[in-house]
Parts: structure tokens; C-alpha cells; sequence
């Protein structure tokens, strides 16, 4: 069905503020980690997003708790999405350029459709084969100059990759199960909340004071990544799965855009021909993925 007029605006300006939101993530990230370790930055992000979610879902709008198995799939929800994903994913930006950890989030969708085939038995296809390669060979072709000097390692892409496979999974996880009328604050909120919980015997083993310093920049880093990335991005991105499934899928092709002029703005990183010639392979990957998917699609969270 068509979308009107005012449907239209709000779709342009939905899914541009979602994919400029969505990218900024690994900046923000890499400016906390000028002055704070990796786990105490994601320990204090889903602090503060998951209070936020919580008082809205069960304060302003008296949604109910969870009940019986539902703590349990939050859980496990939790787990992958936030203890391991998130985790990984911040302690692999401390040796990878804002940039690559861009291009490497907007992959998802790929890894997503690739496991969907093996734990849902979705039928596998020759683009998803064609769109894995490819966009792993973007993601290398943009990180090959930085090894050289020392501005990425083998080991931080590797648990990047990693938290990413990680990622795929919490999101199949979610997709295949039934939540019945429980809102999707509630789920956001609590997940969030116990997924930092799991992650919180981690961070006060590796805790070192002295290299931590809560100034500005830290909350900042901290602010940015609870409120626009965490909460509202993935508000815009389950508005436009509302909207149009289909179409929504598009806007993730805008991340590595996005991302690495943030990371060329704020972050000084350079863009090489290296770096465009990985996001042009990266965005013809997504694109492949595309081929051929009709109606069915993954949620991202």
C-alpha cells in the first residue's frame, strides 16, 4: 500500500535520523575511551538506558512486568544482545579505528539472514552466499592499510567479528519468540537492565581506578550511547518495521556512510581509497542480501 504524504516525511526522517543515530555509535564510543575503560563505559550505558526504558514502560505507561517464562527469554535476550554483543563490541573498539566498527555493525543484516538459514531453516540463497563474501571483503579492504600502522589488530577485528556473530544470534533468538502483549519498552528495558547485570562481575574484576576519569567527555559518551543509540534509534528502527518491513532494511545502507564521516569529524580518521572502495563493497553486499528476500525479514534490535 502506498504510504501518504505525511507517512512519507515522517519515513525520510525516521530513517535518516535512525541511520545517522545507528552510526554514531562507534564514535561516541571511541571518545569514552579516551578516558574510561571499555566495560565501566557499557556498564553506565545500560544503566542509564535501561532506568529510562523501565520508568517509561512501567511508570508513565503502566505497562505490566514480565511474567513466568518471559524473565527467562529476557534473560537469554539479554545475554546476547547485551553481555556478550555490547561487551565484546566495546572492549574491540579499543584497538579499531570509529570507522571500521561502523562498517562492520551495518553487516548484521547479512550474518542475521546467514544464521536465520541454519536455526530458523530459512532457505539459503546464492545472494546471501554472494553478500557474506562481499561484505567481509569490504570490512578487510577498509581495515588492510590501518594494520600497518598498528591503528586496528587482528585481535579487535576478530572480536568484532565475533560480537557481531554474537549479535545475529540474540536477534534470531528474539524473532522466533512469542512476547504476547509484553511492550517492546519492557523488553528493551529489561534486557538492557540484565544483560549489564550479567556483564558486572566482568567489569569490577578488570576495574582499575586510575584509568578511569568520569569528566565530561565521559558522560558525555555515556549520555550519547543510552538516549539516541540505545533507545531512541531502535524506537525509529521498530517504527519503520511497523511501517514497512521491507523497506525499513533500506536505511542500514546509510550506516557506513554516516559512520565514517563521524568518524572523520569527530575522530580526524582518515578517509582513504581504501576506506570508500570497503564501503562500496559493504553497501553492494547489503544490497545482494536484498535479492530475492520478498517479505520476510530479521528484526534488529
Amino acid at each position: 500500500m502506498p504510504l501518504n504524504t505525511n507517512v512519507r516525511i515522517k519515513w525520510l526522517v525516521a530513517g535518516i535520523l535512525f541511520a545517522a543515530f545507528w552510526a554514531s555509535a562507534a564514535t561516541a564510543t571511541k571518545i569514552g575511551l579516551r578516558v574510561a575503560q571499555p566495560l565501566v563505559i557499557a556498564e553506565m550505558r545500560f544503566g542509564l538506558a535501561a532506568l529510562i526504558m523501565l520508568i517509561i514502560a512501567h511508570v508513565i505507561k503502566a505497562h505490566r512486568l514480565p511474567a513466568g517464562k518471559e524473565w527467562k527469554q529476557i534473560a537469554i535476550y539479554g545475554l546476547l544482545n547485551i553481555t556478550i554483543y555490547l561487551g565484546c563490541y566495546v572492549i574491540a573498539m579499543k584497538t579499531l579505528t570509529a570507522g571500521i566498527g561502523s562498517l562492520a555493525i551495518a553487516t548484521n543484516p547479512v550474518f542475521i539472514s546467514f544464521f536465520s538459514v541454519i536455526l530458523l531453516r530459512k532457505r539459503l540463497t546464492w545472494a546471501v552466499i554472494a553478500a557474506l563474501i562481499v561484505c567481509t571483503a569490504g570490512v578487510l579492504t577498509a581495515a588492510w592499510p590501518l594494520f600497518a600502522g598498528a591503528e586496528i589488530t587482528t585481535g579487535g577485528l576478530l572480536l568484532l567479528l565475533f560480537s557481531m556473530l554474537c549479535y545475529s544470534l540474540g536477534a534470531i533468538y528474539f524473532s522466533s519468540l512469542k512476547w504476547n502483549d509484553l511492550s517492546l519498552f519492557t523488553i528493551n528495558g529489561w534486557q538492557t537492565f540484565l544483560g549489564g547485570l550479567f556483564l558486572l562481575p566482568a567489569t569490577l574484576f578488570y576495574y582499575e581506578d586510575s584509568s578511569n576519569h568520569f569528566t565530561s567527555t565521559f558522560w558525555w559518551s555515556v549520555a550519547w550511547l543510552a538516549i539516541p543509540v540505545s533507545i531512541i534509534a531502535v524506537q525509529l528502527w521498530l517504527w519503520l518495521l511497523q511501517t514497512n518491513a521491507v523497506r525499513a532494511g533500506l536505511w542500514l545502507f546509510l550506516c557506513p556512510l554516516f559512520g565514517y564521516v563521524f568518524a572523520a569529524w569527530w575522530m580526524n580518521d582518515e578517509i582513504s581509497t581504501y576506506t570508500i572502495t570497503g564501503v562500496i563493497l559493504v553497501i553492494g553486499g547489503l544490497l545482494l542480501s536484498k535479492l530475492k528476500t520478498g517479505k520476510q525479514e530479521i528484526v534488529l534490535e
